[in-house]
Formats: structure tokens, sequence, C-alpha cells
């Protein structure tokens, strides 16, 4: 009882759910031979792995050894949010094996992609859209070749050549602030389904680990 009672309080996954269950680990991969060399040098040893119903994977994703974040001392101290984050700096690869649904219900080719962080404005037809406005955008590793950080204009085009120029790809960010480095899975209700993890940051010669939230399943209901 005390252990169901946990899991509806934190949205975490029992072994006898009837809902969607997902489950996810870290597994020691290659990164796909699509990503570039600079951007390959980035990246940790070791995939996150999501896999869904049947053990099927739904995607990997290599994040970034330690990404770096603009943060004071204090700001480490008390603890980091994904807005430390410089937008359009590379947070990972993730691969997708089958087609993917990202949030905005639109479908993303399997493949190799690049993830840079980004937020959505709060104007237009964004409002509403989404529950937090922090995202990773999702551009062709083919055509993302610089490790350097990517002007929000040029990574929003790139992001959109996915849809054929009409919206960039995105893979949303719920806020993690637990303590545990994961990964976990989490339900956010609405057949929306999230992975916790800690990940490495660095803000100078500055160590941290900031947490993120992956969202694996599910999609704005307008």
């Amino acid at each position: 009882m005390y252990a169901a009672i946990l899991c509806a309080l934190y949205g975490i996954v029992s072994p006898g759910a009837t809902e969607r269950a997902f489950s996810a680990k870290y597994e020691k991969l290659d990164p796909p031979e699509a990503v570039a060399e600079p951007l390959r040098k980035l990246l940790a040893a070791e995939a996150l792995v999501v896999r869904g119903e049947k053990d099927a994977t739904v995607m990997r994703v290599w994040f970034r050894t330690a990404i770096p974040v603009k943060a004071t001392a204090d700001q480490v101290k008390n603890g980091l949010t994904y807005r430390e984050i410089p937008e359009g700096t590379v947070v990972g690869v993730i691969e997708f094996p089958h087609q993917f649904t990202d949030f905005r219900r639109q479908h993303i080719p399997a493949g190799a992609y690049t993830l840079r962080f980004a937020v959505q404005p709060d104007i237009g037809d964004h409002t509403g859209t989404a529950p937090h406005p922090e995202f990773s955008l999702i551009s062709p590793a083919d055509k993302d070749k610089s490790a350097d950080p990517m002007a929000k204009k040029d990574l929003i085009e790139l992001s959109s050549e996915i849809n054929d120029g009409k919206h960039p790809a995105v893979l949303l960010l719920f806020p993690n602030y637990g303590k545990d480095d994961g990964p976990m899975v989490v339900g956010k209700g609405d057949g929306v389904w999230v992975v916790n993890v800690r990940r490495p940051v660095a803000a100078g010669d500055a160590k941290a680990t900031l947490g993120f939230g992956i969202t694996v399943a599910g999609m704005w209901k307008p």
C-alpha cells in the first residue's frame, strides 16, 4: 500500500501498472555513424536507452559528457535550472529506431539527430501548447556538424527541415528536481511519460549536476 501511494504521488510506474509502461537504462553504445566527429568527441560513452511495449526501443540518447552552463558560484551551490544552459548549446544526440511523434504531434522519421537547448517563446501560436517552455530542438545529425553553440534563428531553420520548414522538431523537457541520478520512468498523466536523469554540467571550472526530464511519449492536446 505504501509503495502504491508513493507511485501515485510521484508518478512512478509500478510493476503492476496497467497503463503503458516504459523502461530506461544506460548501455555502452557507440553514437550513430551520421554524427559528425566534432560532436562525437563531446558525448558520453553510454547511451540512455528507452524501451516501450514488447521491449521495443523507443529512443537512444547520448548526452554530452559535461553540458556547459553559465552560472555564478551561488547558482551552482543553490541548484541549477535549464535556463543556465545557453540557447543553441549541444546537449546530446538522439537516435530513433522507428518513427517518433513529438509533443507537437509532428512525425520524426527514424534516424540520428542532434539535440540543442532552446526556450519556446510565449507568443502567438506557441501560447499554451506545452506545460513547460524548455526544449531540446531536434536537428538532422548529418547537417549539424559543429560543436559550437548555434544561433537560435539558424537552429530553428535547421530543425524545421525535418517537417518541411513548418516547425522545429521538439523534445519537451520537464523539470526534474530529484536527487536520484536515475534513470527513472515517471508518468505525468494524459499519456505523457518522462525519464528523469541527472547529468554532469560545467560552469567554467565548477562542476555540478542538473536534472533532466526527457519526454519519451505523449502529445499536446489542443
